[in-house]
């Protein structure tokens, strides 16, 4: 991938998510277009408390977050482990079915840890408001995907080298990407499958 001055991280996330949205015709709100590009800008560099916050088996770590006495701390461990796990989902799909997790119980977790950080907040505002953190729980299998299109975006967009370019053919061999596809034929390879899914 091209290296970006960090200015523009922000810029660059906010371009790729809009165009994912398009592509897979999600209907999102501003608020969780923004809300997706600020995740996948602090992911790009994260912090060492993000970090720990995900270190561990997931689920234990959802049982601690909804058990924290104070309000706070259990918003922003909620907050932090659906935003983990949208990520992790989005980006490494592939690697987690690879080991046999079930990525239908992952965006389960997901979708619990938004929907408890949303009522959270529904439970302490006075007057109803956007339910950002409810839509993204209500969504959560389709923000993957979109997670998913800017993962394969970013590929894409990183093929300067022959192994660049393998990663990138990899990928589509796993997830047959339309992106990924349109990137290998860019660069004069003709991705196919035969009938048995077998490269041609």
């Amino acid at each position: 991938m091209a290296i970006l001055p960090a200015s523009s991280v922000q810029g660059f996330f906010h371009e790729v998510v809009e165009d994912a949205i398009k592509a897979r015709r999600v209907e999102a709100t501003e608020g969780a277009t923004r809300y997706l590009v600020a995740v996948l800008a602090d992911f790009a560099h994260p912090d060492r408390r993000a970090e720990e916050a995900l270190e561990g088996p997931l689920t234990l770590l959802l049982d601690e977050a909804l058990h924290v006495p104070d309000a706070a701390e259990r918003f922003e461990r909620l907050r932090v482990l659906g935003d983990g796990v949208l990520y992790g989902c989005g980006f490494f799909g592939e690697a987690f079915e690879a080991r046999g997790v079930d990525t239908k119980y992952l965006h389960q977790l997901g979708t619990r840890a938004y929907g408890a950080a949303s009522s959270m907040l529904r439970a302490s505002q006075q007057e109803e408001g956007p339910d950002l953190f409810g839509e993204l729980a209500e969504k959560f299998g389709v923000f993957v995907e979109v997670v998913a299109e800017v993962s394969d975006a970013t590929i894409a967009m990183g093929t300067e080298s022959p192994k660049g370019l393998l990663k990138m053919y990899e990928r589509w061999l796993r997830t047959g990407s339309e992106r990924l596809a349109s990137a290998l034929t860019s660069r004069g390879m003709m991705p196919t499958r035969g009938t048995r899914g077998v490269i041609q």
